[in-house]
C-alpha cells in the first residue's frame, strides 16, 4: 500500500514509499483510509522529540488521524462491521494515518459523525480528545468559570473555545484581527488581538489557561491566573506526569521534571500550578464528542484539504504556520467526499 514513512528522525526524514497492509489483531478494525488530519505532533514525532518515551521503530507510517471504511474486523471485534464510517486518534505506537490502510485496536475507534463527511470527521479526533480530556477529565470546567485559549483560531484552539462554551465558561483567546469573526463565531467573548496588545496586561482572574506556544507566552500566562488556577500546556516543558502516562521509567520523570522545574517554580510562586498534557486515544470519549458535533454544539474548522499525494506538502504548510484556521487534512478523494 502506499504510505508516508518515517525512516529516520528529522526534517528530512519522511518520505513516501510502499508499505506492507497492516496486520489484523483480534481486536483490531482494519481501516482502509478516506482522510487524515494533519497535526504539529506528526512533526514533532518525526523530528524524534519523544523518541526517549515513544519508542518507534523505524520505519513507521506516520500520521495521527484519520477517518474511512471498516474493511475487515478481528475475531474479538463486537459492535463494527465491514463498510461502517469510522473516525480514530489511533494510541501511540499505533499510529498510521498517511497510508491507504490502517489496523486500530477497537477502543480507539467510533463511528463518524453522521453529520460529518470523511474530511471534515479526518479533522477531529485530535483536537477533540485533547479539549475533553484538558476541559472535563483534567479541568472540570463549569458555569461561571474563565478560560483563555491561546490561538484560538488553531485546529486545537476553534475546537477548545468551542467546547469551552459548550461547558458554560466564559472564553478569552489571542487570535489575529483577521480571525476575530470566525473566534467569537466559535464561542470566544473575549478576543485579543495579540499583534497588538499584551493579553497579559488587559486579561486576569482565570481559572484555566491553555497554552500551545510554550516559552514567553506560557510564563505570562501564568501571571493572568486567579489563586489556585491551573496553566496546562501542550507544547511543553513536560513534566514527570507526562512519564508516568507514557509508563517509562522512574528515572524519566526526574528528567521531565527537570525540563520544567523552571515554569513549576515561577508558578508556584505565582500561587497557581503547572501541568503538561500529552493527550490519550478514546473511542468511547469520540463517542460522546460525536454526539456534539452531529447535535451542533460542535463543528470542525477546516483550513485547506490537500490530496494524499500531498502530504509532505501538507505537513510543511502546517509546519510553516501557513495555516489561517482550523485543521489541515489530507484526502483519498480531495474533490469528491
Amino acid at each position: 500500500m502506499k504510505a508516508f514513512v518515517v525512516e529516520k528522525y528529522g526534517k528530512d526524514g519522511v518520505r513516501a514509499a510502499l508499505a506492507p497492509e497492516p496486520t489484523v489483531g483480534d481486536r483490531d478494525v482494519l481501516v482502509r483510509v478516506s482522510a487524515a488530519g494533519v497535526n504539529p505532533l506528526d512533526k514533532m514525532v518525526r523530528n524524534g522529540e519523544f523518541k526517549q518515551l515513544l519508542k518507534y521503530k523505524t520505519p513507521f507510517v506516520l500520521g495521527h488521524d484519520v477517518a474511512g471504511v471498516v474493511t475487515k474486523v478481528g475475531s474479538a471485534v463486537h459492535g463494527f462491521e465491514v463498510g461502517d464510517e469510522v473516525y480514530a486518534r489511533p494510541r501511540d505506537l499505533r499510529i498510521g494515518g498517511f497510508a491507504e490502510y490502517i489496523a486500530i485496536d477497537v477502543d480507539d475507534v467510533a463511528p463518524k459523525p453522521a453529520s460529518l463527511t470523511l474530511q471534515e470527521a479526518a479533522a477531529v479526533p485530535l483536537v477533540a480528545l485533547t479539549a475533553w480530556q484538558i476541559l472535563v477529565d483534567r479541568a472540570h470546567v463549569g458555569p461561571g468559570q474563565k478560560v483563555l485559549i491561546h490561538a484560538g483560531a488553531g485546529g486545537l484552539g476553534s475546537t477548545v473555545i468551542q467546547l469551552a462554551k459548550h461547558l458554560g465558561a466564559t472564553v478569552a483567546t489571542t487570535a489575529q484581527a483577521r480571525a476575530e469573526d470566525l473566534v467569537r463565531s466559535l464561542g470566544a467573548d473575549v478576543v485579543v488581538d495579540y499583534t497588538k496588545e499584551d493579553f497579559s496586561q488587559v486579561l486576569s482572574g482565570f481559572d484555566l489557561v491553555l497554552d500551545s506556544l510554550g516559552g514567553t507566552n506560557l510564563e505570562k500566562s501564568l501571571t493572568v491566573l486567579k489563586p489556585g488556577g491551573l496553566a496546562i500546556g501542550v507544547a511543553g516543558p513536560p513534566d514527570a506526569g507526562f512519564a508516568r502516562q507514557l509508563g517509562a521509567p522512574s528515572f524519566m520523570g526526574l528528567v521531565m521534571n527537570t525540563l520544567s522545574r523552571k515554569i513549576r517554580k515561577r508558578a508556584k510562586s505565582l500561587g497557581v500550578r503547572y501541568e503538561f498534557f500529552f493527550m490519550q486515544a478514546g473511542g468511547a470519549e469520540l463517542r460522546k464528542l460525536g454526539a456534539l458535533y452531529d447535535s451542533g454544539q460542535l463543528r470542525p474548522v477546516i483550513d485547506r484539504v490537500f490530496s494524499f499525494d500531498q502530504t509532505l506538502e501538507a505537513m510543511a504548510y502546517v509546519e510553516h504556520g501557513r495555516t489561517k484556521a482550523g485543521k489541515v487534512v489530507v484526502s483519498m478523494t480531495p474533490d469528491s467526499d
